[in-house]
């Protein structure tokens, strides 16, 4: 599987950069130690400055890949999602039984022991402490709207609506299939951020995973088909 989903491409929508970053090895590179440096400084302290100290070039050449950092940051999030999404259909295809499916696309989206699957560029595993720590910055703007209407977020609804879909096939009469699923996925996030920073209000743990809330969570308010 490692093999087969490094080959790949991701494919982030074009409005969000100025230039595909995949299509030169400066792009490759903006993004592999964006990466690096946002999780290292978190995303307020983070400029394209840094990141052209950091990679030996110009400040202006960054700029012609993204306008901004906010729009980095919505880029490194699709990829992201897109990743998630693909592992999903992946690992769910073939599953016949509806819950068990549903509990499958759970753990996927809940990793917390994310594996490298070799992109060249791309650090998962510190993409994914990002996404835990920053992705909200990444819609929690006021140009929300339009930048929603213009689809730089399709890909993270694209996934809680397959979410939704699982979880009508276990209960086709529940009557909030997008509203558990956006609030799973959110879940999932803010648990493994209290897990790391405020045990004091999570009953997450070493012995408690994020997981094993969410599908509580998930699980318990669906009655299955018999």
């Amino acid at each position: 599987m490692k093999q087969l989903l490094s080959n790949i491409k991701i494919n982030v929508n074009d409005q969000v950069f100025n230039k595909d970053p995949e299509s030169s090895e400066l792009g490759k590179k903006i993004i592999e130690n964006s990466i690096i440096l946002i999780d290292e400084l978190g995303f307020d302290s983070f400029t394209f400055k840094k990141l052209g100290d950091h990679i030996g070039s110009n400040e202006s050449s960054i700029y012609r890949y993204f306008d901004n950092k906010h729009k980095l940051l919505i880029y490194l999030t699709s990829w992201y999602w897109a990743w998630i999404e693909y592992l999903l259909v992946f690992t769910t295809n073939g599953i016949a039984n509806p819950l068990e499916k549903l509990k499958k696309g759970l753990e996927v989206v809940a990793q917390e022991n994310v594996l490298d699957f070799g992109f060249s560029h791309i650090n998962e595993v510190l993409l994914h402490k990002i996404i835990i720590s920053e992705s909200s910055k990444s819609y929690l703007t006021k140009e929300v709207d339009a930048e929603n209407k213009d689809g730089y977020f399709m890909i993270y609804k694209r996934l809680v609506k397959r979410i939704s879909e699982m979880i009508l096939e276990v209960d086709p009469s529940y009557e909030f299939p997008q509203s558990l699923a956006s609030t799973a996925v959110e879940s999932v996030l803010h648990q493994q951020f209290l897990k790391q920073h405020f045990l004091s209000i999570t009953n997450c743990n070493d012995q408690v995973s994020p997981l094993q809330f969410v599908t509580d969570l998930v699980v318990n308010n669906l009655n299955p088909i018999k």
